[in-house]
């Protein structure tokens, strides 16, 4: 399929659609910094042939979507820091609450009045987001390696979490050489263990998305939505929403009790630790992602 260019809450969001257009929607939500361009075609390969219309999207600021390179916000790393290290916090450009509603947006775009929703990291907080902003318009969420509260209310809390993270995430302009070796050093460090992706395969598919668009600005926007989300648990533990929650055991990035927290504040939800899972599903991982999530569907949902 080829990509789309479309207008969703009033912004402009890079898609891709695989799959049958009149088949139950599933839409798949990446995390900070990476693209759709990141997901392994074993995984949309896999959807595609359990019957979804799986749909894809860049979020906002990476990619081939729209950036929000505006006056006054910073996304120079250092000067992030700077600030954040100081007690303060940037102000964002967007909130976990947009990116939500680019989500709800692109269904409105494409017409679909439900649809199931998978997120990982970033894009599980989005998905949460969605159950909190639009219930009603969810199939079921599915909530992969992510978290339920802010940055400051995880590990050594307050401002030095804050830090701490942006640290881990924040990144300075690149050369593409130096992009796909930071890929594969990632994977090094937060991948999944027991699912390793060969070096070859990680830089052939960090050029792709270094070709589409990477750029270090519009991945700091995200690190400072991050840095400000809200606290989400008192909505979710109202919610009737089918959810899975899965999270890696080996997860490095998100520990493994992020995602149980998760699980326990969602009524209707279920969990799921993975061993040898990390903080990246792998071609390797792909088809057990599949089958956990398929398997959910059709019990709960049907």
């Amino acid at each position: 399929m080829t990509i789309q260019k479309i207008e969703a809450n009033g912004i402009t969001l890079a898609i891709e659609n695989r799959g049958p257009h009149d088949a139950v929607p599933l839409i798949l939500v990446r995390g900070q910094g990476s693209q759709m361009a990141h997901w392994p075609g074993e995984l949309i390969e896999g959807f595609v042939s359990a019957g979804f219309r799986t749909v894809m999207f860049d979020n906002r600021d990476v990619g081939l979507s729209q950036r929000f390179a505006l006056p006054g916000l910073l996304g120079d790393a250092d000067e992030i820091l700077d600030l954040l290290r100081r007690g303060e916090t940037p102000k964002a450009a967007y909130g976990i609450e947009d990116m939500a509603r680019d989500v709800i947006g692109l269904m409105d775009a494409l017409g679909l009045d439900k649809a199931h929703v998978f997120g990982i990291s970033m894009g599980g907080m989005i998905t949460q987001q969605v159950i909190l902003e639009a219930p009603e318009r969810l199939l079921s969420a599915t909530i992969v390696m992510s978290a339920c509260r802010p940055a400051a209310q995880v590990g050594m809390g307050g401002q030095a979490a804050l830090v701490e993270r942006a640290e881990q995430l924040l990144v300075r302009t690149r050369t593409r050489e130096e992009y796909l070796s930071d890929q594969v050093a990632e994977h090094a460090k937060w991948g999944s263990p027991g699912y390793p992706m060969p070096e070859a395969e990680i830089r052939a598919m960090g050029g792709v998305a270094y070709d589409r668009g990477v750029d270090a600005d519009g991945l700091n926007r995200q690190v400072i939505a991050l840095s400000c989300a809200p606290d989400r648990r008192p909505g979710l533990a109202q919610s009737e929403v089918p959810c899975l929650v899965i999270n890696g055991e080996d997860d490095t990035l998100v520990p493994l009790e992020l995602g149980k927290e998760i699980a326990d504040t969602i009524p209707a939800s279920e969990f799921r630790a993975v061993p040898g899972m990390g903080h990246i599903i792998t071609p390797l991982l792909a088809p057990l992602i599949v089958e956990t999530v398929v398997e959910f569907i059709a019990r709960r949902v049907g």
